[in-house]
Parts: C-alpha cells; sequence; structure tokens
C-alpha cells in the first residue's frame, strides 16, 4: 500500500466506525475505500466484514443489561443467525469476483433504500397492536442473516424492521440490543468463514479495523453534537454516489 491508500483507509475507517455509532451505514465507507485501493470486490467485502466486527462486539456488550432479560427469546433467533449467516458466507465465496460485482451496485442501491426508509418502516411496526407470530420472524431472520452473511450493508436496519414487526410494541431500546447481539453473531460467523477461505486481506484489513475502533469511540461524541438527519444525509448521499460509481464501472 501507499501511504496515500494508508490515509485513505484511515479516513474511511474513522468515518465507518463513527458513523456505524451514530446512526449505522458505516459498510458504504468501509467497503468503498477498500475497493478504491485495489481489492477484489470478495476480497473488499470479506475485509469490510472483520474489520467491523469489534465495533459491533462493543455495542453488543454496551447492551448487556438490556440483554439479560431476553436471553430466552434470542436462542432461536441466534440459531437462525448463525445458519442464515453460514449460508450467506458460502455462497459469496461461491461467486467470482466479476460476478459479485455485477451484483454490487444493486446491493448497494438496495442497502441505500433500507437505510433510508428503514427507520420509517421500523416506528410504522413498532405502532402495530399486533405482532406476528414469532415462528415467522425466526424465519425472517434467517433471511436477514443470510443477506448478512453474503453483504451486510442494511443488514441492522432489516433486522429492526423484522424484529418490530414480530415483537410489536417492544422497548426501541430491547429491539436495538437484540438487533445488535443478532448482527454480533452474524458478523462472527462471516469472520471465521471468510478467514477459513482466504477471503480476507489482512494487511488492508488491520489497518481499517484500528480506524474503525477508534471512529466507534469518537463517534459518540459526534452522535452528541451532530443533529443524526444530518449524518444520515450524509450517508445516504455516499451509499447513492457509490452506486452510481460501481454502476459505471
Amino acid at each position: 500500500m501507499t501511504l496515500l491508500e494508508e490515509l485513505l483507509l484511515v479516513v474511511a475507517g474513522l468515518a465507518a466506525g463513527a458513523i456505524n455509532a451514530v446512526a449505522g451505514g458505516g459498510t458504504f465507507f468501509a467497503f468503498g475505500a477498500l475497493t478504491l485501493v485495489g481489492l477484489p470486490p470478495i476480497t473488499a467485502n470479506a475485509t469490510s466484514s472483520i474489520a467491523q466486527f469489534p465495533g459491533y462486539a462493543a455495542s453488543a456488550l454496551a447492551y448487556r443489561r438490556e440483554l439479560g432479560p431476553l436471553w430466552r427469546r434470542l436462542v432461536p433467533l441466534v440459531v437462525v443467525s448463525v445458519a442464515g449467516g453460514l449460508i450467506g458466507a458460502f455462497v459469496l465465496l461461491a461467486l467470482d469476483n466479476d460476478q459479485f460485482g455485477a451484483l454490487v451496485p444493486w446491493l448497494l442501491v438496495a442497502a441505500t433504500a433500507l437505510f433510508a426508509f428503514g427507520p420509517r418502516l421500523t416506528r410504522a411496526m413498532l405502532a402495530r397492536d399486533l405482532a406476528l407470530p414469532r415462528p415467522l420472524g425466526w424465519a425472517v431472520q434467517f433471511v436477514v442473516a443470510i443477506y448478512g452473511g453474503f453483504f451486510g450493508g442494511g443488514m441492522g436496519i432489516m433486522m429492526l424492521a423484522s424484529l418490530g414487526l414480530t415483537e410489536g410494541s417492544e422497548d426501541f431500546h430491547h429491539l436495538n440490543a437484540m438487533k445488535t447481539l443478532l448482527s454480533v453473531v452474524t458478523a462472527a460467523v462471516t469472520l471465521v468463514v471468510f478467514s477459513s477461505g482466504g477471503a480476507v486481506s489482512w494487511r488492508e484489513g488491520v489497518v481499517m479495523l484500528a480506524a474503525v475502533a477508534a471512529g466507534g469511540w469518537g463517534g459518540v461524541a459526534i452522535a452528541r453534537r451532530v443533529p443524526q438527519p444530518v449524518v444520515r444525509s450524509f450517508v445516504i448521499a455516499v451509499g447513492l454516489l457509490l452506486t452510481a460509481y460501481y454502476a459505471v464501472g
């Protein structure tokens, strides 16, 4: 890597960590930067997942008080998340870079749309008086975990929406805690699969991992000062720009 490429990864990692702490959407920054420094799409996707894992884990640890009373409901969701994450990760590794590269613009535009409209959808689902049966929620979580193992952008928003529909009027912080733990489980599965499959570029990954961790720590301060709609608008703009870039490229 050149010094300029290392600087790009550091800046993107800081942004990804901070954005994930504030509003989510760090995948746009991490994946985009890793492809810009020359990594093939599959390697960039796998390395991005690895780099963001410590941030997910730290968030889950911070939610340990909320998660304590929910463990009985979480067990089946964890099981289907492991299964779905494995399927998604193995499907990714079964593709070649040209095949995955052709899917990237569509994945990015879908993730951007989820990021833009997901909170509104989640609020609408939380306002429902009648929740769907939990077994259906397990099936939905299985599908979301497959997506998360395959790509990951917008996975948290999808989980919040599906949990909101299944759990009805559950407190948002409990839903977010559940989403965070299930994201950790899915990311941990992909970490094992991608690492053992040789899909991770550790040189770039280590640089970004450290930057993501620092950005996640500083993101708390950003959350207190910058209105979340401003942050979300910035992330959506980045998502649209990346979609256009990969569509043309």
